[in-house]
């Protein structure tokens, strides 16, 4: 599933950009074509000249196009074989037709085969322009609405906690039998799975979609801070409380509350929580007046909270409130085919929003994202890639842009460097006897210079075998493999 969070939609159309509407003329009349383009590329339309109709639906075959100006009467393919081959291959173009005289019948034939409009001949460049200007702002209207569908679908619908193997499979058929109900759910599952994300699904499908979904993490709060954020609290409660405020219950009235880390939730606010479940009404932190809420509670921990049970930090009778319901999010490592759909997800989504052109990548990334244990889970996997695509240069996440975490020995490029020159040659400890560098060269070096050289002498002597170098040096192979890079070591050092 995805670690995106929801922001506000809005379905406000953004001035139209001339340059992303890319233009096809087809008219046989290649004059009356150039006419047609100049007229338009001096507003910033770009434009693509086909002279024929066989070579417009070649055109159409090949590229991608958002608008099609089409002649309606041409030899060989005519207007309605380019128009209908545009709706075949281009469902989300818009396409004119242009006619002439004696031929507004077959144009409204255009017209009901799916044609946006016609445009008699002789053409004005205004007239022309404003033709195109209502076709690309139908095209961008129905792009702005497909996107944001797409966008609330991704976020909200089941559809958007991406998935493609089959334990995820089975919560989201559990999801879909409980979102319908009013039932309070424990979500459980390790930090990073992308508990609230489920939370979330549960909510925008439920009948309380409508509603405030309210979020509040247990765990970032102090117990005093939680109750006034939970409950609200009265004007001149306590120091600094100088206006009165509305608690998160209060806020959430009709909708949903999503308590996440509620294991982490101090013990007094635990006994005023099973309070309001049990009552249905808050009073704010101050007061002694009741407020009766209608909410719906989701929690989520990362903890055994019958663990906790047991050592007396939560209460049982709260836990059996909040579970009427479980949901068990698996770590990431226990369902992988979900790895190279989320690896996508997230390339795409991240290529977007820095503005990369980021259109792939390649198969031994795939591998060894796949083999990874992803002890962070999803959101690991989400920043990770997100790295790798403010990093990438040439298009395609590849190895060179791995963040180090997954990389391995063949993956350092190792490049030569020369060692600096003994500080006294002349001293007898200087050289030892076969004319290696000797201990009192090494004297009034920096320890990065020290660890260097006896990083480098170390692989002379195990003739470049570096497992067999990592035992002497008693440190860890990707460690050594580090320093490798690090120090610019060549194999033949």
């Amino acid at each position: 599933m995805t670690g995106d969070h929801p922001k506000s939609e809005s379905t406000e159309i953004a001035p139209i950009n001339y340059g992303a509407f890319r233009i096809l003329i087809v008219d046989n009349d290649k004059a009356h074509a150039l006419t047609m383009c100049e007229s338009l590329e001096r507003v910033g339309y770009p434009c693509t000249i086909a002279t024929s109709g066989p070579e417009g639906i070649e055109r159409i075959e090949r590229d991608d196009f958002e608008i099609v100006i089409t002649d309606l009467v041409m030899n060989e393919v005519d207007g309605i074989g380019v128009l209908q081959k545009a709706k075949s291959n281009l469902p989300g173009c818009e396409v004119i037709v242009v006619t002439g005289h004696g031929t507004i019948s077959i144009a409204v034939e255009a017209m009901q085969q799916g044609a946006f409009n016609f445009l008699e001949k002789p053409l004005t460049p205004d007239k022309l322009r404003a033709a195109v200007s209502r076709a690309a702002e139908t095209v961008q209207l129905r792009q702005t609405n497909t996107d944001l569908l797409q966008r609330l679908d991704e976020r909200f619908g089941y559809e958007g906690l991406i998935f493609a193997d089959a334990r995820m499979g089975h919560v989201i058929d559990r999801l879909k039998r409980i979102s319908p109900t009013d039932a309070s759910i424990l979500i459980q599952g390790e930090t990073g799975v992308g508990k609230e994300l489920v939370a979330q699904a549960i909510h925008q499908n439920s009948p309380r979609k409508n509603k405030p979904f309210v979020p509040l993490n247990c765990a970032e709060l102090s117990e005093h801070l939680l109750e006034s954020e939970l409950f609200g609290h009265a004007k001149g409660a306590y120091t600094d409380a100088a206006t009165e405020r509305v608690g998160r219950f209060e806020y959430a009235n009709g909708g949903t509350l999503f308590l996440d880390e509620v294991g982490d939730m101090p013990m007094a606010t635990q006994v005023k929580l099973l309070r309001v479940l049990e009552s249905g009404e808050i009073t704010r932190v101050g007061e002694n007046k009741p407020i009766k809420i209608n909410v719906r509670l989701l929690s989520a921990t990362n903890c055994n909270l019958e663990e906790a049970i047991s050592r007396g930090a939560f209460r049982s009778d709260l836990y059996y409130r909040l579970r009427i319901v479980t949901v068990v999010v698996p770590p990431l490592r226990e369902r992988r085919d979900d790895i190279i759909p989320l690896m996508d997800h997230f390339r795409r989504h991240f290529a977007k929003r820095h503005g990369k052109a980021v259109k792939g990548i390649d198969k031994a990334v795939v591998k060894r994202f796949y083999q990874f244990d992803w002890p962070g889970n999803v959101r690991q996997l989400r920043n990770l890639v997100e790295s790798m695509v403010v990093l990438d240069l040439d298009g395609v996440l590849g190895i060179d842009d791995l963040p180090e975490e997954l990389m391995d020995e063949a993956d350092y490029v190792i490049h030569p460097v020369a060692l600096p020159p003994p500080s006294s040659a002349s001293s007898p400890a200087a050289i030892d006897g076969d004319g290696t560098p000797g201990l009192l060269d090494l004297v009034g070096q920096p320890m990065n210079e020290v660890e260097k050289r006896f990083i480098s002498e170390t692989l002379k002597f195990t003739n470049q075998n570096r497992e067999e170098a990592a035992k002497m040096l008693q440190i860890g192979e990707r460690t050594l493999y580090r320093k490798i890079k690090e120090y610019n070591l060549r194999g033949d050092n």
